[in-house]
């Protein structure tokens, strides 16, 4: 099975953008690139190669499941595994995120230690 390293996150706030760097990078061990919006992660997902894509749901202009269907959009990006990071965690809106074809829901606020876990485990889960 392919090593988890590369993490594409896509998260407008700053501050949420800082600890899940630290807990991806420092935790997980990961080597992470932070988008702040929908539109950065389509210029910047096909150079960096992510294994995964973490996006958040809740963003100005392209919201999570837009960028969602745009990145299934390009060849290069189609077949990564994505996970939605939100506080909207309800059984409904779960499901529907899932529908889009997202592998799994994380909720925020996330646990900084445990995070890295959460991501490896749905990467597991997936290759499994």
């Amino acid at each position: 099975m392919k090593m988890l390293q590369r993490v594409l996150y896509v998260e407008d706030e700053p501050d949420i953008q800082a600890i899940a760097q630290l807990a991806l990078e420092m935790v997980g061990g990961f080597t992470v690139r932070i988008c702040s919006s929908g539109a950065e992660a389509m210029a910047q997902a096909v150079g960096f190669a992510p294994d995964i894509i973490l996006l958040d749901v809740m963003m100005p202009e392209m919201d999570g499941p837009t960028t969602f269907r745009a990145l299934r959009d390009q060849p290069e990006l189609a077949d990564i595994p994505v996970a939605f990071m939100t506080a909207k965690v309800q059984p409904g809106e779960i499901a529907e995120l899932k529908a889009l074809g997202a592998l799994d829901v994380i909720a925020k606020p996330f646990d900084p230690m445990t995070l890295a876990d959460e991501v490896r485990n749905i990467w597991e889960h997936h290759h499994g």
